[in-house]
């Protein structure tokens, strides 16, 4: 696809970024056709004509609906339009939000145009851009999330289902009804679980549960 027939949408509750990147875009022959104060603005525009955008270049922080809620809804509801997120944020919740929503790319508002351009080139054919300063915080979310997922495999399914219901509060007694399974038998997983999870108390199996991203 040349370039003049990549149609993008710029969203960014700053007038003065929108104008610097149209001037810039266009000065390399990208055809940016709409522009978007916040992401409702940005959505309702897609919505009308979906057909019409190939690319949506946005910022997180904006009013009314984020970044990141509208690379969620143009990728469910849109999903031939690609997303690169341009923020001035680099922790890692802002990443790994970015990352969920399936951000085709993410570079830094102080990236200078090179590294816009070469994201936009590998984005618009067909690849993912995440900046090097990016990087090192999706391996480390990944890092993170594998030792989450290797100690909850210690435990059984069971022992997992029963551990998600003692972080909902339950007694040993409801969680029996709730399992059809004896108040002694889930007394027997509660101690297993005080061994595998290395805790001593109720709240320790809960601290724990929620510091590995337990699903309940």
């Amino acid at each position: 696809m040349s370039l003049e027939n990549i149609n993008i949408l710029i969203a960014d509750d700053h007038q003065m970024v929108i104008d610097g990147l149209k001037m810039m875009l266009e000065n390399e022959a990208y055809n940016v056709i709409s522009e978007a104060n916040n992401g409702q603005e940005a959505i309702d525009l897609i919505s009308a004509s979906p057909e019409k955008y190939d690319l949506v270049l946005t910022d997180i922080s904006m009013p009314l609906l984020s970044g990141t809620e509208l690379c969620k809804m143009i990728k469910l509801q849109f999903p031939h339009i690609q997303v690169l997120i341009l923020s001035m944020y680099n922790n890692a919740q802002a990443v790994k939000e970015a990352v969920l929503a399936e951000a085709d790319g993410y570079i830094l508002k102080n990236s200078g145009r090179n590294e816009l351009l070469q994201a936009l080139h590998r984005i618009t054919n067909g690849g993912t851009y995440f900046s090097q300063d990016i990087v090192p915080i999706i391996y480390g979310q990944y890092q993170k999330q594998k030792v989450q997922d290797e100690k909850l495999n210690v435990l059984s399914p069971r022992e997992k289902e029963i551990l998600a219901l003692i972080v909902k509060e339950l007694t040993s007694e409801e969680i029996g009804e709730k399992l059809f399974i004896s108040k002694k038998t889930v007394d027997n997983h509660r101690q297993h679980l005080f061994t595998k999870c290395n805790c001593k108390s109720t709240v320790g199996l809960v601290k724990y549960a929620i510091a590995n991203g337990l699903e309940y």
